[in-house]
């Protein structure tokens, strides 16, 4: 990992920056930008605003039909995609290297020339309906929407991506019209590329381009409420007729920006990170049985941010499940679960998983992207290492200690 190409970061004119990440050699490459806009933009009118324009860029532009947009990247091998979170839209391509300025030029007339045809929106309502629908099938997908609307109540990180039926199903070309032209400006988007083309050749393709695309920074305007982290255990429990019973606990967490968020992330991956030696995991599966999964995560916005833990279980073990992980955080607060040496051990696993998902050149140049975008700079992993290394024991009990208050929210029986 410490051999890794170092990205290249700078304003390419008009307030774009570019990524650049240079794979020389690579057989492959991806080009994207990633958008400040998500659905804590919208208003209580237009929620789910953010996703349905995200979907339907590819509906069609004053160049191209939908057919067209989907066909452009897929015949040379390629893929377009994009996704919606409740700070940004990404719109990004993969594709065979070779075809960098076909990337650039079809994402640039999604993002400047989108016509938003009312046929092809009432066709994609439908599919954003049935998507909403599909979610809430999935009690363990939907909870964290639901335990987020508590969490967060009263800011607008609090209502889900995608909307509702009511809400989407008012929708119209002005309202995706006026999204794009209040948020999709250069100055409130970064560009990002991980290829063997150099900075300066990406740059000349990204400026012939991306050239009619508004300059300024747009006040987003946003009233994001007081974050405050619940004083007691706030329950939430909703019947959902399942086998299973789906729970998530969490906390508000530190913003992107605050280096207490190293602690969280940490704590995360202690408890329930992706290793089968994970804390909870080893207490509620290895050893007795009563869950299938347990997973924590920590997510940073930039001005709060969520520490979460997901489990199922029978309904019949949910409240043995809660005093195991009560218990568990009571130990970790007091320092009697966490020696010095497991500590030591915690950073090293920690900080190998980080260095093994940097391999991964997609994964890698998007979070390049989000960090540029939110904090101005990518983040090296040798400052992330530093960071994590400087965590201390009693951080880590600060973290337990408001656990042990977490919210909670339930779907089951």
């Amino acid at each position: 990992m410490g051999r890794a190409v170092v990205p290249t970061v700078a304003d390419i004119g008009g307030g774009l920056r570019l990524v650049h990440i240079h794979n020389r050699g690579a057989g492959a490459a991806i080009f994207g930008v990633d958008i400040l806009a998500g659905s804590r933009n919208e208003t209580p009118d237009t929620y789910g605003l953010a996703h349905f324009v995200e979907h339907t860029i590819f509906k069609g532009t004053t160049k191209r039909k939908a057919w067209n947009i989907i066909n452009r990247m897929e015949s040379v091998g390629g893929e377009l995609n994009a996704y919606t979170t409740k700070e940004e839209t990404v719109v990004y391509s993969v594709f065979p290297s070779g075809h960098t300025s076909r990337a650039v030029e079809l994402i640039s007339d999604l993002i400047c020339n989108s016509t938003f045809p009312n046929a092809e929106l009432d066709k994609e309502r439908e599919v954003v309906m049935n998507e909403i629908n599909s979610y809430l099938d999935s009690p363990s997908e939907a909870v964290f929407d639901l335990f987020e609307s508590e969490l967060f109540r009263g800011t607008p990180l609090a209502h889900n991506i995608l909307g509702t039926e009511e809400t989407v199903a008012r929708l119209s070309t002005d309202d995706c019209r006026n999204f794009i032209d209040a948020h999709y400006t250069s100055g409130n988007m970064v560009a990002f590329y991980a290829g063997p083309m150099g900075f300066d050749s990406v740059a000349i393709q990204i400026n012939r381009h991306f050239s009619s695309l508004k300059s300024a920074k747009p006040d987003n305007n946003q009233d994001n409420g007081t974050f405050t982290p619940s004083i007691g255990r706030n329950t939430t429990r909703q019947s959902v007729g399942s086998h299973q019973a789906h729970a998530v606990l969490g906390i508000t967490a530190p913003p992107v920006n605050s280096r207490e968020r190293y602690a969280y992330s940490l704590f995360a991956n202690i408890i329930g990170g992706p290793g089968m030696n994970s804390l909870l995991n080893v207490v509620l599966r290895e050893r007795r049985g009563l869950v299938y999964n347990v997973d924590a995560s920590a997510a940073f916005y930039t001005d709060t941010g969520a520490l979460e833990l997901y489990f199922g279980c029978d309904n019949d073990s949910l409240a043995r499940c809660l005093r195991l992980i009560d218990n568990t955080m009571k130990r970790l607060a007091d320092g009697t679960e966490l020696s010095p040496a497991k500590l030591d051990r915690a950073k090293k696993q920690y900080l190998g998983q980080l260095a093994i998902a940097a391999e991964n050149r997609e994964n890698r140049i998007m979070s390049e992207a989000r960090t540029t975008l939110l904090l101005g700079m990518p983040l090296s992993y040798e400052l992330t290492r530093e960071n994590i290394q400087e965590v201390s024991m009693d951080q880590l009990k600060s973290v337990a200690n408001k656990f042990s208050d977490a919210c909670l929210y339930v779907l089951g029986e």
